[in-house]
């Protein structure tokens, strides 16, 4: 007898420890005589054909799938075909869209025979067995719902023998199925906050795994030299104790390849922390933090007792050390917050400067709290997953969809990480940075430019054409100078490109000027010692060298351009292990000494 555990993921980058988990734990606790588990992973983005195809040859006696926001429509498509092609299959399902509505789930999907709820492990292994040995009665597993031969729906008794975490196996000893994934890993399940929109809020039994089981376990990850390890615990640093201790761990193993992400809450990080965040290896951690909201009458409506003034004081603390990458997070619809209010967030957020900040939307789920106040606080939102607001009593549909453009002109210029020195001098132009992206989103409406997809170097042109917009006639030629500058400068920070934007400057005439550098370079090596190995023109192939009539340092510390000539070298060879920009030395004087010697031979 076979039973295929199923995740349909969103990416393929992504996997699913869910399924991982319910195989490990069931085989470590039961000897499965008939039953034998397979597991499957497929993509929102394949076929349903290709996924029906797949799973009909394989022929399970039994298919699990594991149920979220991105896969439910997917799932409930899935399995009327299923059904139609292998009759005989029992289909159960698990995870957060349907444990709270199991028995409507079952009403709506009637080739479904059950449905797993809430934390599975447990219930997992009774069902397997259920199944392996044909002995006893579905009825007398808790924790499920599920349908009777006769079509009654039956639900059991809760499930309330909780798991202790550090029972789990290990889910990675063989890495080859994640390949080219992200790996997630999990050192604490359940969170002690009551975020009214968060399904974590709903389970107060914070359970941590032992944290030598995780040293050990984190270990094999940095022998391994993972590229990145994403912990799914929903507040990591909410013990003190289990936080310090694996961040010392890390600090102290460090490989130099692999990088850890946290989930953390800002304001619970203390000295301690600090002191050890600061002595981190630059990319070997980030941070992602929850602002969600600056409005404090908002912040205490959804449960968020995080001081923002607390949130500030670490995430400015923290940029001070140039070494961790950290992901802010805003969400729009929340309760006694419009338009204005969240354009007040949004820049107290920006002002911070953090690595990325994600401008997300409410999405009302089932279970959490926001769920069963969606009427009280008029927010109406989307009847298929993810729930997504459409509008609420303080903010309406036509606003909000000013702000889904706004959202998208943050994560393509800002979020990138490519226009850093443009969008710095640009927002000088404007009275807060909320106001220059909503520009920027109403430009690209009014140009239709969100219907297409546009390349790296459209893009720049795009910033050009609307950074010209905001000035007077008589202002645009100099302005003109000043931006193309910007943009040249962080086209060739980020990447030797092979092509050159449109309107960056001619350097023909200084073409024999770069080459002679080089030769002299190859002989001194004065600023290129990491590509010693190599040879001048390959030297020269790997590198950039561009004339700029402005000082583009200035801009970053004061956000100003000064009228300056002067000659940058970009390397890409060594990076800023932060944020990937290549390395630039300014090598004006090198140059005018060139310049001078070829013009007087």
């Amino acid at each position: 007898m076979k039973l295929l555990l199923c995740g349909i993921n969103a990416k393929y980058i992504h996997s699913n420890p869910a399924i991982y988990s319910l195989k490990a734990y069931t085989e470590a606790y039961a000897t499965l005589e008939r039953l034998q588990i397979e597991l499957a992973e497929y993509t929102i983005n394949q076929e349903l054909d290709f996924i029906l195809e797949d799973i009909y040859k394989k022929r399970p006696d039994i298919l699990a799938i594991s149920c979220y926001i991105w896969n439910i429509h997917y799932v409930k498509l899935l399995v009327k075909d299923i059904a139609k092609v292998l009759p005989q299959t029992k289909i159960w399902l698990g995870g957060p869209e349907v444990t709270y509505d199991g028995v409507q789930a079952l009403q709506t999907m009637p080739e479904v025979t059950g449905i797993i709820l809430g934390e599975g492990e447990k219930i997992f292994l009774e069902v397997c067995k259920y199944y392996d040995t044909e002995v006893g009665e579905l009825r007398d597993i808790a924790g499920i719902v599920y349908r009777k031969e006769d079509g009654e729906i039956v639900t059991t008794r809760v499930q309330t023998d909780f798991l202790d975490l550090s029972t789990v196996p290990f889910l990675y000893d063989d890495l080859a199925p994640f390949e080219n994934r992200i790996i997630y890993y999990e050192t604490s399940r359940g969170c002690p906050f009551s975020c009214s929109y968060c399904l974590s809020s709903v389970d107060k039994r914070v359970r941590f795994r032992d944290v030598e089981i995780v040293k050990k376990e984190i270990s094999f990850f940095l022998e391994k030299k993972v590229a990145q390890v994403k912990l799914v615990d929903r507040t990591f640093n909410c013990k003190k104790s289990h936080c310090l201790a694996i961040w010392q761990h890390i600090l102290e193993n460090d490989n130099g390849v692999t990088n850890f992400h946290f989930e953390v809450s800002a304001d619970l990080i203390g000295q301690e922390e600090l002191a050890i965040l600061k002595q981190m290896r630059p990319g070997l951690v980030q941070l992602e933090i929850g602002v969600q909201t600056t409005n404090p009458v908002t912040a205490k409506e959804i449960r968020r007792n995080a001081s923002f003034e607390s949130i500030t004081r670490v995430v400015k603390t923290v940029n001070t050390f140039h070494n961790i990458h950290q992901h802010l997070d805003l969400i729009i619809g929340l309760p006694f917050e419009d338009y204005n209010s969240f354009a007040n967030s949004f820049n107290e957020v920006y002002a911070l400067e953090p690595e990325q900040l994600q401008v997300g939307f409410l999405k009302v789920l089932k279970g959490s709290y926001m769920h069963q106040m969606a009427e009280t606080y008029g927010i109406v939102y989307r009847e298929r997953a993810p729930y997504e607001v459409l509008y609420t009593r303080w903010v309406s549909y036509e606003e909000l969809l000013r702000l889904k453009a706004l959202e998208e002109v943050v994560e393509v210029y800002y979020n990138s990480g490519q226009f850093k020195y443009t969008l710095r001098y640009l927002q000088t132009q404007f009275k807060t940075p909320f106001h220059m992206y909503e520009a920027l989103a109403d430009y690209y409406e009014e140009h239709n430019l969100f219907a297409y997809s546009h390349s790296r170097m459209k893009r720049y042109e795009l910033l050009l054409d609307f950074a010209l917009q905001h000035h007077k006639t008589e202002e645009v030629l100099d302005k003109y100078d000043i931006y193309t500058s910007l943009l040249t400068y962080d086209y060739y920070l980020r990447e030797h490109a092979k092509s050159r934007l449109s309107f960056s400057r001619d350097l023909s005439t200084y073409k024999e000027h770069i080459k002679t550098f080089y030769i002299y370079e190859d002989k001194n090596l004065l600023y290129l010692t990491a590509y010693e190995t190599v040879t001048s023109k390959q030297r020269m192939n790997m590198t950039h060298i561009e004339y700029l009539p402005f000082d583009i340092s200035s801009v970053w510390e004061k956000q100003i351009i000064e009228k300056k000539e002067h000659w940058a070298l970009f390397t890409y060879k060594d990076r800023d292990a932060l944020n990937h920009d290549g390395i630039v030395y300014d090598i004006s004087q090198a140059m005018e000494r060139v310049i001078k010697k070829d013009s007087s031979v």
